[in-house]
C-alpha cells in the first residue's frame, strides 16, 4: 500500500538516503529543504516511482511550517509518515580557533546565545511544530482502508545521550527531540499514530567525510567495536522500518543505532 511521506532535509545525505527507501519501498515522498533546491530536484529526478514532490522551507520560522503540510498534502493526497530529519548543526570554525562549533571557553556570550536560538529555532521547535501540524492532518483525513492512522520518526543522535562538548546547543536539542517523541507517543497512541526516534552515531555522508579522511578519521572509526562508521544506507533501512505498521509496538523508544560506539 502507497504511502504520503514527508521527509525534512532530504536535499542530501541522510534525509536523501531516506526519501529513496521510501520511495524503492513504493511511497510517494515529499521531500523537504531550505534552501538547497537544486540538489533536492536531483535527489527527487533519482527516485523511482511516481507522485513525488519538493518543498522549500526554512523550519525555523513556525509561520512557514503550516505551507509545507499544506503543499505536501496537495501533492500526495495525505501525509501518513513524517520523518523529521532535518538539522542545524553549526559546523563553522570558532574564531581564531580550529575547533568546530561553540564550545563554552571559546565562545563569545553574543555568539552562544544566537546560536542557541538557531539550532533550537530548527531542530527542536521546527520539528514539534511540524508534528503538530502533520499530526492533525492524520486526524482530520482518513487514511486508506486498512492503513493505519500514521507513524512519525525522529532522527536523533547518539550525541543527545553521550554529549557534544563542542556543539552542546546540537546535543541538547537532540535529547529535546528524543524527550518529544516519547511525549507525543503517548498522547497519539490512542489515535493510533506510533512515535518513534533514532539515535545514530557517525555516519558516511557529505557533511562527515571531511572529518573521517582527516586525523580524526582512524579515532571516530574506532569509537565502534566494528571499526567502522554507519552507511546512510543502513540508517535509512531502519527508519522505514519504525514507520512500517511491523515496528507499531515500537511507539514512544529510542533505537541506539551506533554500532555499539555508545552504551548506555
Amino acid at each position: 500500500m502507497s504511502r504520503g511521506v514527508l521527509v525534512t532535509g532530504a536535499s542530501r545525505g541522510l534525509g536523501a538516503e531516506v526519501a529513496k527507501a521510501f520511495a524503492a519501498a513504493g511511497d510517494r515522498v515529499v521531500l523537504h529543504c531550505r534552501g538547497a533546491v537544486d540538489k533536492a530536484r536531483a535527489v527527487l529526478e533519482e527516485l523511482p516511482g511516481e507522485g513525488h514532490a519538493v518543498v522549500v522551507a526554512d523550519l525555523g520560522d513556525s509561520a512557514a511550517i503550516p505551507s509545507v503540510v499544506e503543499e505536501s498534502v496537495a501533492a500526495v493526497g495525505r501525509i501518513d509518515v513524517l520523518v523529521n530529519n532535518a538539522a542545524l548543526f553549526v559546523d563553522e570554525p570558532v574564531g581564531g580557533s580550529r575547533r568546530v562549533g561553540h564550545p563554552l571557553a571559546d565562545t563569545s556570550y553574543e555568539d552562544w546565545v544566537a546560536i542557541w536560538r538557531r539550532t533550537l529555532a530548527v531542530n527542536l521547535e521546527g520539528a514539534a511544530h511540524l508534528t503538530w501540524c502533520v499530526a492533525r492532518q492524520m486526524l482530520d483525513k482518513e487514511p486508506a482502508e486498512g492503513a493505519r492512522r500514521g507513524a512519525i520518526v525522529n532522527v536523533g543522535s547518539r550525541g543527545a545521550y553521550r554529549g557534544e562538548p563542542d556543539v552542546p546547543a546540537y546535543g541538547a536539542s537532540k535529547a529535546g527531540l528524543h524527550a518529544l517523541g516519547q511525549s507525543m507517543a503517548v498522547a497519539l497512541a490512542p489515535h493510533d499514530i506510533t512515535v518513534t526516534s533514532i539515535a545514530p552515531g557517525f555516519i558516511v555522508t557529505d557533511m562527515t567525510e571531511e572529518w573521517l579522511e582527516g586525523p580524526r578519521g582512524d579515532a571516530i572509526r574506532a569509537q565502534s567495536p566494528f571499526g567502522r562508521v554507519a552507511t546512510p544506507e543502513e540508517v535509512a533501512a531502519a527508519v522505514v522500518w519504525l514507520a512500517s505498521p511491523a515496528a507499531g509496538w515500537s511507539s514512544g523508544a529510542v533505537l541506539d543505532f551506533n554500532g555499539a560506539s555508545y552504551l548506555h
